[in-house]
């Protein structure tokens, strides 16, 4: 776990104070999920981004959601080349190997669609040639809060492809006084010796061999039926079944555990389960952790 150490001691040169943020946002890309970051601007959300594109030697590529983008912007189109006389495929910002969404929830939801196949597939459909993303392809987005203007809603569908969701919150004040003293100065923290993308595709492998006992899948799925039956939830999905699974394998590996224990499930889910247990017009983080820790409590753990 060598390289674990090495990203948190980079990780706090970059977001100092954040190590619990930080921790869970690593475990999702782990997980092979996708990140939703809800905050007010100016928290760190896209420092978050540049840092995991930094530390993995990652193709970072970031979109800037307006209400007048269009979902070729992002996906790409078909340009007519002369010489040939043919259309050619030109890919889009979101064939990268980290994709930033930046103020996803300021674009239409037509324009939102347009993540919808490639967060599910890892794959893009255009005049009906399917396109493959790189082999690690992980989508962070950011939304502002819903009382700030010019927000819409995100879908139900789109929300469930997240398989976390986090907010970043403001830095206590002896963190603030580090961040003033380096931002006094232009030049942004360098990392000389980065992780290897061969090691982060090992991890996730190492991740998905991790063990889970029947018990644990049956607390899992007691967890999603209880959402389902209650009607003070909104139902969780198949997908945030799965989500649950993959992410609780993740922490325990990170935590050098060879099962995944119903602590691990129950520390994770408000991060998995917050976002999709309330209608999206109505979620805000308070809520949604609330909605969380009340089906946890509903659901005993059978030994």
């Amino acid at each position: 776990m060598q390289e674990l150490e090495l990203f948190f001691k980079h990780s706090d040169r970059f977001l100092s104070g954040k190590k619990d943020k930080v921790e869970l946002a690593l475990c999702n890309l782990l997980a092979q999920g996708h990140t939703l970051i809800e905050d007010l601007p100016g928290v760190g959300k896209t420092t978050l981004v540049s840092f995991f594109s930094e530390v993995f030697d990652l193709k970072m590529s970031r979109t800037q959601f307006t209400n007048d983008l269009l979902p070729s912007d992002i996906i790409g189109n078909q340009v007519f080349n002369r010489k040939s006389s043919e259309f050619e495929f030109h890919p889009g910002p979101i064939f990268g190997e980290i994709f930033m969404a930046d103020e996803l929830n300021r674009a239409p939801p037509k324009t939102q669609s347009a993540l919808l196949q490639a967060m599910e597939e890892k794959s893009v459909t255009v005049d009906s040639h399917t396109y493959a993303m790189e082999e690690i392809f992980h989508v962070i987005a950011t939304q502002n809060p819903k009382s700030q203007i010019g927000t819409f809603d995100l879908p139900e569908s789109q929300l469930d492809r997240f398989s976390m969701k986090l907010e970043l919150g403001y830095p206590n004040e002896e963190n603030t006084i580090k961040l003033l003293k380096e931002k006094a100065h232009s030049s942004k923290p360098i990392i000389e010796q980065k992780i290897s993308k061969s090691w982060l595709l090992q991890s996730m492998k190492a991740c998905e061999s991790i063990e889970a006992s029947d018990s644990i899948l049956s607390y899992i799925y007691r967890l999603v039926d209880e959402s389902r039956a209650n009607s003070l939830f909104m139902p969780l999905s198949n997908r945030a079944a799965i989500d649950i699974l993959k992410a609780s394998k993740a922490w325990a590996w990170m935590n050098g555990d060879t099962h995944v224990f119903p602590e691990h499930i129950q520390h994770l889910f408000p991060w998995i389960a917050g976002h999709r247990l309330c209608h999206p017009s109505e979620g805000s983080v308070s809520i949604e952790r609330e909605l969380s820790n009340k089906l946890l409590q509903s659901v005993p753990v059978r030994k």
